[in-house]
């Protein structure tokens, strides 16, 4: 019956080294009040001075966003008063913001819509309130971390794409190394602007949503509020345009103030800070700066490498993760020169990321963006892919391996050679295991035979062809290629001559 208009704000924080127009450093943790100076504590007679990378890194999130980059760019104040701007105004951008006129195409069960993006513009942060009891504390070190603001048009319609929204945006900001993108600690935040109307009587009367901390609670908030809405509007009644909270443990939006009309901050440039014309050589650095991102590696990927969209959706979580399983695979793909292993590599390498080294990770305490740190490296990996492949070791010795690899650095050749768990290949050496279980395991061949001869091909028929290939396996040290093992017990059981050959293959199945 209604239609819904949704629109974002989100703030995130560029990852400078120092605060946008100061020299302290700019670090979440750090002990209260402790990465502070006159400048960013706002004191009479103090100028700013523009972090230049901070600037840069704002250009390069407009450019991922399709925003066109002014010819000339600067700041204002913004003026009003809050408990953690000391200097009651705060120096932002609103006459010509860095980037202008973007798109982003989000996409989800309801195909690909576009997003338009309305502005991308940089200002400093505000510190932080800590509210305890009766008492109020502030922690200046956040006031003046350099900030970017993102604003869409309103072009979303549901919680759902606001959150695919916030989740692409996320993802692409890491990918680009510009913002870590921990909404849990505040580096990455979102205001929406959500609006109801009757179809094609256009927007409706704006209710904000405050500080939204993670993308569920995007996605939880905007759809509790279109729902709010229209039973006011059910009602008979008049939406009040007002500032709301979203409540996480009453799962409800809660009104914080009123807002009839929009706030006049009274912007005038700021006179400390002069207009900034990018050149040449300042554009290049930013389209240097861009990267191939996840929506469109995934669908590489899938097309490239034989993957599903699951398993490529989940390697390009991070860039540093997908760039270690492509360079895993190039280096296992270079040493291998049977066109049908190579063309099965991609798929070895996926599953031993997505099972063996996240396992490693999630053990080792070690994140996706961080896997580079590990002593697995690609070129390591991807000999054991091969080894396994080319049947030089069984897959039980090769995540032996694995382990080894950690906490003896070294390579996986080595560790194999070293400790014997070279693949056996040699049917004659298997042979002889073979003949020696069958000696030992004397009544369970001649169970297993006696239920060929009946063409009973049973439950109880497999398990004993499975228990005979692992006391083979067992007596080589788990050294023997299984495939030939496997063959050989199945020969041998035909030597029993009561087994039809056609029903020989399917034992040990």
């Amino acid at each position: 019956m209604y239609q819904s208009f949704i629109g974002l704000e989100v703030h995130i924080h560029l990852l400078t080294k120092t605060k946008v127009f100061c020299e302290c450093r700019s670090a979440f943790g750090d002990e209260p009040n402790t990465n502070v100076c006159p400048v960013c504590l706002g004191y009479p007679g103090v100028l700013p001075a523009l972090n230049i990378e901070a600037l840069r890194m704002g250009c390069i999130v407009a450019k991922a966003l399709n925003c066109r980059i002014p010819e000339k760019t600067w700041f204002e104040r913004k003026q009003y008063f809050y408990p953690d701007m000391t200097k009651n105004y705060q120096i932002s951008q609103f006459a010509s913001p860095l980037g202008q006129e973007g798109y982003v195409d989000i996409e989800g069960g309801w195909g690909v819509k576009r997003v338009r993006i309305h502005e991308c513009h940089l200002e400093e942060d505000a510190g932080k309130m800590i509210h305890t009891g009766a008492a109020s504390l502030l922690d200046y070190n956040r006031a003046g971390v350099s900030l970017l603001e993102i604003v869409t048009e309103p072009d979303m319609e549901t919680g759902e794409e606001a959150e695919v929204f916030i989740q692409q945006l996320r993802r692409m900001v890491r990918y680009l190394g510009v913002c870590d993108g921990n909404m849990e600690e505040g580096s990455l935040r979102a205001d929406a602007n959500v609006s109801i109307n009757l179809h094609g009587k256009g927007l409706g009367r704006k209710v904000e949503i405050k500080n939204l901390n993670s993308s569920r609670f995007v996605r939880l908030g905007l759809n509790y509020e279109i729902g709010r809405q229209s039973k006011v509007l059910d009602a008979g009644k008049a939406v009040v345009q007002e500032t709301r909270l979203w409540n996480e443990n009453r799962d409800q939006t809660e009104s914080m103030r009123r807002k009839e009309n929009a706030q006049d901050y009274r912007y005038f440039p700021e006179p400390d800070l002069p207009i900034f014309a990018p050149d040449a050589a300042f554009l290049k650095s930013v389209d240097d700066a861009l990267v191939e991102f996840p929506l469109p590696r995934q669908k590489r990927m899938v097309a490239e490498y034989g993957l599903s969209n699951e398993q490529a959706a989940l390697l390009c979580e991070e860039k540093s993760f997908a760039d270690y399983f492509e360079a895993t695979v190039a280096a296992a793909r270079a040493a291998e020169r049977d066109a049908e292993r190579r063309a099965q590599i991609a798929k070895s390498v996926t599953n031993w990321l997505l099972t063996d080294i996240k396992h490693i990770l999630s053990r080792e305490g070690v994140s996706l963006m961080d896997i580079s740190a590990l002593k697995i490296t690609p070129k390591r990996l991807a000999a054991l892919v091969a080894m396994v492949a080319n049947h030089e070791t069984s897959m039980k010795n090769a995540k032996q391996a694995l382990e080894l690899i950690l906490s003896e650095d070294k390579d996986p050749m080595d560790i194999i050679v070293e400790r014997g768990w070279g693949q056996i290949t040699d049917p004659t050496e298997i042979g002889r295991a073979v003949a020696e279980v069958e000696k030992e395991e004397a009544e369970t061949v001649r169970e297993l035979s006696i239920l060929i001869a009946d063409a009973s091909v049973s439950k109880r028929a497999r398990s004993l062809s499975a228990y005979l290939t692992g006391k083979v396996l067992a007596r080589t040290g788990g050294r023997a290629d299984p495939k030939l093992v496997g063959e050989l017990v199945r020969r041998m059981i035909e030597n029993q001559a009561i087994c039809p050959s056609s029903l020989a293959p399917s034992i040990g199945e």
